[in-house]
């Protein structure tokens, strides 16, 4: 009688912890005997820590669109006719069409977990101010660096608060770290070494008395790569 009574309880225990993790089934068991209008709130997509990224993930995304944006004016300023530097032009175009196609892909990211992204909400540091893009060539190069440094450490802080975490907290996802692991970081590390060779490299060029051409050939090169 006794191993009758252990097996009920073992059952039962099963049959609890399997409607659990059975939540969607559940709620369309109960939606099958209510109005049209009925929901199934959890057959959805979201699990693990994307409740806890979402807001995260956001404003990375909100920080990508304003640096394509600053990216293009920075394009458009020496696409002028006053400055005319074509390969300092390509190289601010290539950055801006990169984040915003960042952007879109981060987006993707988000609602394919089952988050949505709300660009009617203003950033969490408000609204800014115009960008300076009237910058020279080493100047420029400088902002740049600046920018692909920040939207590095915005990759970071989503993928620290990722990985930071345990299951039964919900704030541990690997999938989202190893995202952006594969498709940020990485790519971020090699932005951000390749304008600090350029800005090093402008800065020894224009250092002599007359440094119009060696800023004409390193615009040059621009165009080439």
């Amino acid at each position: 009688m006794k191993y009758f009574i252990a097996f009920v309880l073992v059952a039962g225990l099963c049959a609890l912890a399997q409607a659990q993790e059975q939540s969607c089934q559940v709620d369309v068991q109960s939606a099958c005997g209510q109005s049209a209008n009925g929901g199934v709130a959890n057959c959805n997509a979201r699990y693990a820590a994307i409740g806890h990224l979402e807001h995260k993930m956001q404003d990375y995304i909100h920080l990508q669109l304003k640096k394509s944006y600053e990216y293009l004016l920075m394009a458009t300023h020496f696409n002028s006719y006053q400055m005319n530097r074509p390969g300092f032009q390509k190289l601010y175009q290539g950055l801006s069409d990169r984040a915003f196609d960042d952007t879109i892909a981060l987006i993707k990211q988000v609602t394919r977990r089952g988050g949505s992204v709300d660009f009617s909400k203003p950033h969490q540091q408000g609204v800014a101010q115009p960008p300076e893009v009237h910058l020279n060539e080493l100047e420029s190069l400088a902002r740049a660096l600046d920018n692909e440094k920040e939207l590095t450490n915005g990759a970071i802080h989503v993928h620290t608060s990722a990985t930071h975490g345990t299951t039964e907290n919900r704030i541990h996802d690997p999938e989202m770290a190893h995202y952006l692991q594969e498709n940020f970081l990485s790519k971020q590390a090699a932005s951000v070494r390749t304008l600090s060779g350029y800005a090093n490299d402008l800065s020894k060029l224009v250092s002599v008395r007359e440094p119009a051409l060696s800023v004409y050939l390193f615009d040059e090169y621009l165009q080439k790569q």
